[in-house]
């Protein structure tokens, strides 16, 4: 059985930098059996980067849609799974103010890097809080999940100007804030045919490059990589050919 003392180990053989900002997607189920189950995987998590700062994905895109056009950032929950669920609810959690693609921080300045994410009118869009995990050079851990569970490629397709990821036309959304307050954010979604099922295409470059390593969470292996040298990589492919995550 898995303890927070094995699963901070884990994190530390990993090379995780307690200081540093991390990133997760995390499959609980693939952990394997945990002492006080998801409680003690968010406790490990958030001890190891108490000195740095720890960024869940806590989106909403599955709910939040024309036909639902608001999120409230206090009660509408995550559609990427329990875990995000429990911690964007922890004490000391931040969670940003996007209505499709809000993350959840927590440590060293989390209420300043998701204080943008309510400018943005696209899911990844420049200055909000996937483009400050470039700006860091952040660390990408999936947890017992492959590359089409990682948002931060949706990024690199904005900032690098893949082709045919983001609509043209804006759709009305709001937010409503932590202070019952309803902001009007306009959004341009994602409208890619294939989604995300494509960016498994980039794993093999990665791992040959020496940009991707392999290792083990309790019983989930992991993908980590940094921020840098992911878009890094994939903005070399979009710059020869834009189309190269589009499936087509």
């Amino acid at each position: 059985m898995h303890t927070k003392t094995s699963l901070m180990a884990d994190l530390k053989k990993l090379g995780i930098k307690p200081d540093g900002t991390l990133k997760i997607h995390i499959s609980y189920k693939a952990i394997g059996e945990v002492e006080n189950r998801g409680d003690t995987v968010l406790d490990a998590l958030m001890e190891y980067m108490k000195p740095g700062l720890l960024v869940f994905a806590s989106h909403t895109w599955d709910s939040v849609n024309t036909e639902n056009p608001v999120m409230d950032v206090l009660h509408t929950p995550t559609c990427v799974g329990a875990l995000t669920e429990m911690f964007r609810k922890r004490e000391g959690v931040h969670r940003s103010l996007h209505p499709t693609h809000s993350v959840a921080a927590y440590g060293k300045d989390a209420e300043a890097f998701v204080a943008d994410d309510a400018k943005l009118n696209t899911p990844c869009g420049e200055g909000g809080s996937y483009y400050k995990l470039w700006e860091r050079d952040a660390q990408i851990l999936m947890i017992g999940v492959n590359y089409s569970s990682n948002t931060f490629v949706h990024g690199i397709e904005e900032w690098d100007k893949a082709a045919g990821t983001i609509s043209d036309e804006s759709e009305d959304y709001y937010v409503i804030n932590h202070a019952g307050e309803r902001l009007y954010t306009p959004q341009r979604r994602h409208c890619a045919p294939l989604g995300s099922s494509t960016f498994t295409k980039i794993e093999p470059y990665a791992y040959e490059k020496g940009l991707l390593s392999f290792g083990k969470f309790g019983d989930a292996d992991t993908r980590l990589i940094g921020a840098k040298d992911l878009r890094g990589l994939v903005a070399g492919f979009l710059a020869n050919d834009d189309s190269f995550l589009a499936g087509y």
